[in-house]
Formats: structure tokens, C-alpha cells, sequence
């Protein structure tokens, strides 16, 4: 190979090092500067090149670089005859690790030193703006999964306060499994709805959704319209016989409503369709395959019921693989605002009005211990709408029991924290003495009615504001 040859490859060999993202700086065995790369330039914001052919301790001297030991890496590496790693400050306050390798025959002096620096402050940075770019991208798939859950419940679904998300959540991915899923809950919290939500956003949407009330169901003909009967199975059959709920939910969702009023004798049944996942109607011998997944939903506590024998153990381990309870009403009155909007929304569309609540409907709302649960806001919502003849649906149009329910959680300390007497008695004050005046259409009615004078309601409303 000619020298010419031995120089492009030289020349290449340089060019290569100088692109690398590593400090570099080569040294013969005295210490001076042979050559070094642009990156280490850029690490020690001082050009390199101004050392070369000088000696390399004249950096820690003249660039104010600040060295671990008294003594520089070189000398070290001369005294200890083995490889050096540090962590050295340069003038720019970031911290490089530096490692000085001798180069040559091991057995004997070495020809070069080679120092290798990384920037481990740059390295932190870019941790940071790593981690950084992590979260960010964590936060957007949050979002994005916020919004897919959200187009999921639809716009018949309130769902506000945060455990009903984590219920609704939950719903989602139990969804695209088959396991079967027992809803619990106080009557009118919605079970159905979310029975139905499951169902709708997995793979059977397009299959039945066949909701039994089983609550609702004779207990002579739980076994005909559970599981169906042939042609002149009894008298009185139909002669065409009958298909049960049970395969009409073939390939879809079979949801058994209020499932603890199942007798034991058909829960005997139902558990031997479920595992045998085929179905024998009355008065025939053929079994016939059905594919269904099961919801059930109970207000009632089905554990105490195997205890008291009322419910069958194996039945109650095949239906309860996954258990979800919804909270009363009561619990999350953060979403009453929003159920009784829809409810209004609802209701104005079907009777043809523009019916708006007062603030003090939604306070009432939000006072009221609903017993029924969305049942019965959905129930009273609709009463409003039909019976009220104003614009606005005020307080006054509300049960006696809303108004009752308002005036006790006025008068409960607990309502007000940590607020001392004077501060509760101001406030009850003023919600009274607003209250006359919003009812009275003159000041001088309302003073009467609150058997006042007038010059102390004109001084009180003043002080507060009214």
C-alpha cells in the first residue's frame, strides 16, 4: 500500500472521528496534544486545536477545569499504570465523565494516551426532556382515551362523578370478554344502563340484547318463558310451541334482572344451561347450542342469600366472575345537575316546552337523599315538566319532601365545615331574607312575612349584599 493510500485512509479515519458525539483527544507518551475532535470543542467551549503540540496539563491550568484529585488524570494514569474514569467540571458548569486509556504494548511504556470524554449533563438533559416527551405522550394517550370513552357512553350516559368512570371504565373492557358479570346496586341506579353499555361496546352489539325482568315474571312461567316449551308440551301451549328469552339472546347478551328472584328449582336449571351452554325446552329432548353472555344485576345481597340457602352456591360462583356496584344517587350527587339537564332535555322534546330550572331546583336536587335513585329524578323531572305552566320550574313547584329535605341540610352544621356560629348564622340569615324576597314581590310583603320592619330587612339586605 502507497502512502498516498495510507493518507486518504488517515484522512477518512479523521474525518469519521470528528463526527463522533464523544470528546476525543490523543496524546503521546509525555502528554502532548496530538489531536483532538470538534465534539470535544463543543463539550470545553474552547477550540482544541489551540493545544496541540502543547502539553495537556496546561488545560486543567489555563481553562479552569476542575479535577477530582490534586493530581491531573494523566499523572494517575503514569503512577497507577491502569485506565482512569472521572468526573471532571469544566468552565461551562457541565459535568463530563472522562476516561483516560493508555495505548501500546501493555507489557511495556505506553505510545499514546487516549482521553474519551461524554458530556453527562447534556445526558441528563436529554433524560429529562426524554422523560419529558414521555409524559407528554402518556398525557395525549390519556386524553385520546378519555375522548374514545366518551364517544362510548353516548349521549344517553351521564357519567361525572369518579367512581361511576371507573365502574363505566371497567364496563368497557369487560366488554370485549365473555365472563359473566354481576351489576349490583340499589333499585334505580341504572344497572340496566350499564348492562347495556357493556353490550354495546363489545363484539355482540349487533347480536340481541334481551333484557329479563325476572322481578316481573309469575313464578308459574319463569320455566316457559326462560327456557321455552315445544308444541303442545301443556295444556294451554301454544302449537307452534315457543322459543325461550334464553335463545332469543342466542349470540348476544341474555341480561337476568333482579336475578335473586329466581326459584331455586329454575336456578338449578339456568346453572346446567350455562354450563352445558346449550338449553332444553319443556316437553322436548333436544338440547339445542346456545352462545349467549350473561349480565345479571340484583338490588339484593346474594352472598347472605347462599348463606340462607335461598341462593345456590355454584350458581352464584358461575354468574358472580366479575362483580361491579354502582353507588346510590346520593352518593354522587356531583352527577345530579347533569341527570336532571338530560332528563329536562328529554322532556322538553317530548312534550314540545322550553322548561329551564331555577338554582334553587338543582340546590333541592342536590339536597334530596333520592331514595330511588335516578328513577325517581327522571320520574319527578317529567312531573315538573308536565304539571309546571311557567318558563322556569322554581322551588315552590317541588314536592313538600324537597323542601323538607333543603331546610334539614340547611340547619346541618356538617354543611358548613369548620365555620364558627356567627359565620353559619349570617349565612342562614341571608338565605332566608332571599328567599321572602324572591317569593314576595315587594320588599314591604316580604318584611311582613318574615314579621320584620322594613328598615331592618332595607339594613340587612345592604349588609348582605342583597
Amino acid at each position: 500500500m502507497d502512502t498516498q493510500e495510507n493518507k486518504l485512509c488517515l484522512g477518512d479515519l479523521i474525518q469519521v472521528l470528528d463526527t463522533m458525539r464523544v470528546g476525543l483527544i490523543i496524546t503521546d507518551r509525555a502528554g502532548t496534544v496530538l489531536w483532538g475532535n470538534r465534539y470535544y470543542s463543543e463539550v470545553a467551549k474552547f477550540p482544541i486545536a489551540e493545544y496541540f503540540g502543547k502539553n495537556v496539563r496546561e488545560i486543567s491550568r489555563r481553562e479552569n477545569v476542575t479535577l477530582p484529585e490534586q493530581e491531573t488524570m494523566l499523572d494517575l494514569v503514569l503512577r497507577k499504570k491502569k485506565e482512569i474514569h472521572e468526573v471532571v467540571k469544566y468552565n461551562t458548569d457541565d459535568y463530563v465523565i472522562t476516561t483516560v486509556a493508555p495505548v501500546g504494548d501493555p507489557s511495556g511504556e505506553p505510545e499514546f494516551f487516549l482521553y474519551t470524554i461524554t458530556n453527562y449533563s447534556e445526558t441528563l438533559r436529554m433524560q429529562k426532556e426524554l422523560s419529558l416527551s414521555h409524559a407528554r405522550a402518556s398525557a395525549l394517550e390519556e386524553q385520546l382515551q378519555e375522548l374514545q370513552f366518551r364517544k362510548q357512553l353516548g349521549e344517553d350516559v351521564v357519567v361525572k362523578d369518579r367512581a361511576m368512570t371507573r365502574i363505566y371504565q371497567m364496563g368497557a373492557r369487560l366488554a370485549f370478554v365473555d365472563a359473566s358479570v354481576v351489576i349490583l346496586g340499589e333499585s334505580g341506579v341504572g344497572k340496566d344502563v350499564l348492562a347495556k353499555f357493556i353490550h354495546r361496546s363489545g363484539d355482540r352489539k349487533l347480536q340481541p340484547f334481551v333484557h329479563v325482568n325476572l322481578g316481573a315474571i309469575p313464578k308459574e312461567l319463569f320455566e316457559s318463558q326462560l327456557f321455552g316449551y315445544a308444541p303442545g308440551a301443556f295444556t294451554g301451549a301454544a302449537k307452534t310451541g315457543k322459543l325461550g328469552l334464553i335463545r332469543l339472546a342466542d349470540k348476544g347478551t341474555l341480561f337476568l334482572d333482579e336475578v335473586g328472584e329466581l326459584p331455586l328449582d329454575i336456578q338449578a336449571k339456568l346453572l346446567q344451561v350455562l354450563q352445558d351452554k346449550a338449553v332444553r325446552a319443556i316437553g322436548s329432548t333436544e338440547l339445542v347450542p346456545v352462545d349467549v353472555r350473561v349480565i345479571a344485576a340484583t338490588n339484593r345481597n346474594l352472598a347472605e342469600m347462599v348463606q340462607s340457602g335461598t341462593f345456590r352456591l355454584d350458581l352464584y360462583y358461575r354468574l358472580n366472575v366479575i362483580e361491579l356496584k354502582i353507588p346510590p344517587l346520593r352518593q354522587r350527587r356531583d352527577e345530579i345537575p347533569y341527570l336532571a339537564a338530560r332528563f329536562l332535555q328529554e322532556f322538553n322534546q317530548r312534550y314540545e316546552t322550553s322548561k329551564e330550572f331555577s338554582p334553587e331546583v338543582l340546590e333541592s336536587f342536590r339536597a334530596y337523599p333520592w331514595p330511588g335513585n335516578i328513577r325517581e329524578l327522571r320520574h319527578v323531572v317529567e312531573s315538573l315538566v308536565v304539571l309546571g305552566q311557567d318558563p322556569i320550574i322554581t322551588a315552590e313547584q317541588l314536592p313538600v319532601e324537597f323542601r323538607e329535605s333543603r331546610m334539614a341540610r340547611r340547619a346541618d352544621p356538617a354543611v358548613y365545615g369548620d365555620a364558627g356560629l356567627k359565620t353559619i348564622m349570617a349565612h342562614l340569615e341571608r338565605q332566608i331574607l332571599k328567599e321572602a324576597l324572591d317569593k314576595y314581590p315587594t320588599a314591604g310583603a316580604a318584611a311582613d312575612y318574615l314579621k320584620i320592619d322594613p328598615s331592618t330587612l332595607a339594613k340587612k339586605r345592604k349588609r348582605y349584599g342583597i
